[in-house]
């Protein structure tokens, strides 16, 4: 049985971690560097480090971050922001990513998830779903952090995303983002029974139960900000409920303290 990953996500911007509600609000939740060794030696799985003000900026991600930040950080390490065409891979491969997220580069130039699913593989490519339910209650996908709608179905952009060769989808409701009460279990759940390839759960998790909320819903994986951040919880402690509710979860931790 393949394990379910817990993935701390390290929002970025003026190379500090900040943490908003709705993708607004911001506020500062330390630095990049020193929270990803944190996160490392405390048994995360895998980490996310999304650059949120790179696309808003018209601006390349911050590739010096990223080394420093693979050289403290030795688990599958997810980066995105920012970037524009096949190269961006190539350099965030380069300096220490293992994957790379993709969110209005792909809504623009939907051939680039092919191209680099091709040339890189296709577990190197995330696809970033950011949805919101419009006014039709229908899930509308929005780029440059939320605040561009783009009039596209996610429901139908996911299944599209999956033919042209992402690996994995992030999937993030916005209207859930930073609230606390839980994920959009209804999107993971539609989106899930469409594809075949892993999601991650993303936006609104507030508590250990949300966690086991989303996996059960159809998450292969579930990524928390806040609830980590601001020590509300530990991996630990989230490993250790989620496997009492019989969900399978990797054990082991790389600090014994943790």
């Amino acid at each position: 049985m393949l394990k379910n990953r817990i993935i701390p996500c390290l929002d970025v911007k003026n190379g500090r971690v900040v943490k908003g509600i709705n993708f607004e609000n911001l506020v500062d939740a330390g630095d990049p560097v020193m929270q990803a060794k944190f996160y490392y030696e405390e048994g995360a799985d895998e980490l996310c480090f999304l650059d949120i003000a790179a696309s808003q900026e018209n601006r390349g991600i911050m590739l010096d971050m990223v080394k420093k930040v693979a050289q403290v950080c030795f688990i599958p390490f997810t980066v995105g922001g920012g970037i524009k065409e096949l190269q961006d891979f190539s350099d965030l491969l380069k300096c220490g990513a293992d994957k790379v997220s993709i969110n209005s580069a792909a809504i623009k130039n939907p051939e680039l998830i092919t191209q680099a699913s091709e040339k890189f593989g296709a577990q190197a490519v995330v696809v970033a779903i950011d949805a919101k339910k419009n006014s039709s209650e229908n899930y509308e996908i929005f780029t440059h952090g939320g605040k561009k709608p783009t009039g596209i179905d996610a429901i139908n952009w996911a299944i599209k995303a999956e033919k042209l060769g992402a690996g994995e989808l992030l999937i993030t409701s916005i209207n859930r983002d930073g609230t606390k009460a839980g994920y959009d279990l209804e999107l993971i759940k539609t989106i899930s029974s469409q594809v075949s390839i892993p999601i991650i759960a993303s936006g609104g998790v507030g508590n250990l139960e949300h966690m086991a909320d989303g996996l059960k819903a159809g998450a292969s994986a579930v990524l928390a900000a806040s609830i980590f951040h601001f020590k509300t919880y530990s991996i630990r402690q989230a490993k250790e409920f989620l496997q009492h509710q019989n969900i399978a979860v990797k054990t082991g931790f790389k600090n014994s303290n943790a």
